[in-house]
């Protein structure tokens, strides 16, 4: 018994080694993954439902043509830009995030970023078995809600366990026939109204009823998926080359997101629900069928990889075992699902202000400052803080956060709260690691360049 329990809660080094995914070191050339299961993982990770909330809120308050469509574009351009910048590095150091943030952060002060986006990314997991409840109850408050919700999160904590050759194996099966259902949908919604010209009358006349400024509305888009652009690195690197880890962001944000964002915000204007499940079980028994046989899709192939994301974070900076992580963030999303999905908005208004400036530092850090060289071999070897990196996430989610209270900030009132967040975190990371440096003080890995351009230089001399 005592030996089982201690397997339980002890990382067996050779085991996580040999499984598909180990958390607690880079990952080895043969155990990246094929192109094709690693994109359709992306589009069923993007498929979230979350896309068609947030186009729902944002056809309430801007006309769909054009601001609506510039909107959507502009907020996942720029989650697709923060994606690809992380996820290249996950590519190139085989990293996942809590590997990674180890690099800028230190190996204790990675603790901070790390627990703050597994806390958030367990709350997007909540969001999802919440939204499989109401699919299927069509309301939050009958038992069949508590009941199906408890199924999904339980559902997505035994597939997940399996890691993720488990999610490629859901996904796969899914994307088809989510294509063709959003596809449905919107013309439904059009047709319903007599064309697009009334559609579009429509969106111009709802929309002037609480209309939303393009800020608000860019900094929507951007809190919806900011979170999956930053640990973007649990998928990409997996990918084999470069290509396919720049087109994982593209998939889940420029096709999958803003396609949702778009099908959500004609349900909230035409059939004043985002939830395309809603309308469709009014078109009969085999519509209504199809509608829940393809959300439910979605929200498994997302529930199970969003549930991975604080899965491999956590694992990785506790030193656990997967398993063991899977089942406790597992339950934890269940239990958080049975209420936080009504607060979604609230939800990503907070994600959009706290979470972009935790990667400023990794990005400064990896691209200027050591100019891409991160070594698997410095993890051993990295101090255990990095006070700059702290110290610029401070300045960074201040400025971000006073933004979204609405506190106006000389010169900068014009832009959304996501962005002034994140550029405020890398400008002072940028501008305190140097002032240090001046002082004769470096931090993390620039440290140990630094020792290994000397020993170098000695060896030169020699």
């Amino acid at each position: 018994m005592k030996n089982k329990a201690s397997s339980w809660w002890t990382v067996d080094e050779r085991e996580a080694a040999n499984s598909d995914d180990n958390p607690h070191s880079p990952l080895r050339p043969e155990q990246r993954r094929d192109t094709l299961p690693l994109l359709s993982l992306a589009f069923g990770w993007g498929f979230l439902v979350t896309g068609l909330l947030t186009g729902g809120a944002l056809g309430k308050g801007i006309p769909f043509y054009p601001d609506l469509l510039i909107a959507s574009f502009a907020g996942n351009f720029m989650n697709f830009i923060i994606g690809a910048l992380v996820g290249y590095i996950g590519y190139k150091t085989a990293c996942n995030s809590g590997l990674l943030y180890r690099f800028a952060y230190g190996n204790m002060g990675a603790y901070i970023p790390i627990l703050c986006i597994a806390l958030l990314t367990i709350g997007w997991q909540g969001i999802v078995v919440g939204a499989f409840g109401f699919t299927w109850a069509q309301s939050f408050d009958s038992p069949t809600f508590y009941a199906v919700a408890i199924f999904a999160g339980l559902l997505y904590t035994v597939t997940t366990y399996f890691g993720v050759s488990a999610l490629e194996k859901v996904s796969m099966p899914s994307v088809i026939l989510l294509i063709v259902v959003g596809i449905y949908a919107a013309w439904l919604n059009i047709d319903k109204v007599g064309g697009w010209e009334n559609f579009i009358a429509m969106s111009a006349q709802k929309s002037s009823l609480a209309p939303i400024s393009m800020t608000e509305a860019i900094n929507l888009v951007v809190g919806s998926w900011i979170v999956g652009a930053i640990v973007m690195a649990e998928y990409t690197r997996f990918a084999k080359k470069a290509w396919v880890a720049l087109a994982i962001p593209f998939v889940v944000l420029i096709i999958s997101q803003w396609f949702l964002q778009l099908i959500g915000s004609m349900g909230g204007i035409v059939s004043d629900t985002y939830e395309f499940t809603t309308y469709m079980l009014q078109q009969g028994f085999i519509i209504g069928g199809i509608g829940l046989i393809a959300m439910s899709l979605a929200l498994w192939t997302t529930g199970d990889a969003n549930l991975y994301l604080p899965v491999v974070q956590t694992a990785s900076v506790f030193r656990k075992p997967q398993k063991l992580m899977t089942v406790i963030c597992g339950l934890l999303g269940t239990i958080l699902g049975l209420g936080v999905y009504q607060y979604f908005l609230e939800w990503i208004g907070l994600l959009a202000s706290l979470v972009p400036p935790l990667i400023g530092p990794v990005i400064i850090d990896y691209y200027l400052i050591n100019k891409r060289r991160y070594q698997a071999e410095y993890l051993s070897r990295l101090p255990k803080w990095n006070p700059v990196a702290a110290v610029a996430y401070l300045v960074g989610a201040s400025m971000g956060y006073a933004a979204s209270q609405g506190l106006v900030i000389p010169g900068l009132n014009w832009m959304f709260p996501s962005l002034l967040g994140l550029l405020a975190s890398m400008l002072a990371y940028f501008v305190l690691f140097h002032v240090a440096k001046m002082s004769g003080k470096t931090y993390g890995v620039s440290a140990l360049n630094s020792k290994v351009k000397d020993k170098n230089k000695d060896k030169d001399k020699v």
